[in-house]
This record gives structure tokens, sequence and C-alpha cells, in this order.
């Protein structure tokens, strides 16, 4: 690296900051944060991300069948929760049922 005089340093200390700022960008991109996993949603913002109308969550809600919060009359939603109540329903193939039987007769 060569030496800079100090006229350069603010030149150089702004290029620092943006090579800083693009290297966070990509962080974020490749690993989401945990600000992003608490990620707080609204009766609205659930309806959009699981493409359900708002009276249909509100139905989940009083049935208990959707994971949810309730602070005074609103409703929240945690994304992280929503997301692995998701997954949680999720139906094995007929090859991973068959898998299961085999490794279970096998015991």
């Amino acid at each position: 690296m060569k030496p800079f005089t100090f006229d350069q340093i603010p030149i150089m200390m702004k290029k620092l900051y943006d090579k800083l700022e693009h290297l966070e960008k990509l962080i974020e991109r490749i690993s989401p944060t945990r600000k992003n996993q608490d990620e707080l949603l609204n009766i609205q913002e659930t309806s959009k991300l699981l493409n359900l109308s708002v009276s249909t969550i509100y139905s989940k809600v009083c049935k208990r069948e959707i994971p949810f919060n309730k602070q005074g009359k609103s409703i929240y939603f945690y994304k992280h929760e929503l997301m692995k109540w998701i997954k949680s329903g999720r139906i094995k193939t007929y090859l991973e049922v068959q898998n299961d039987i085999e490794k279970s007769s096998e015991i």
C-alpha cells in the first residue's frame, strides 16, 4: 500500500466508509439478521405473507390454529413463527413415507 498525504485522508476515509457500507449490505443479504427473524407483522401484513384473507386469519386466531400475540385489542404475528408454522404442515412425499416404513421395520 502506498503512503498517502494528510490532504488525502478525507478521500481515503470516504472510500473506506463506502466499502464498509457495501460489505454490510452484502452480509445482510447472505445471512438474515436477528432483526429480520423478529419482524413483527400486523394482520394485513400477515394476510399478504400467507396469501389468506384477513377474515381467514381472524378465524385461525379464534381457533388457535396459527401462532399469534395479542397486546390489548391488537393482534401481531412474528414472521419467523409463521414460517415455522407453515413448514410444520409439510406433507411427506410417497418416497419419504416408504423410507420411514423401511427404517421402522429394520428396528
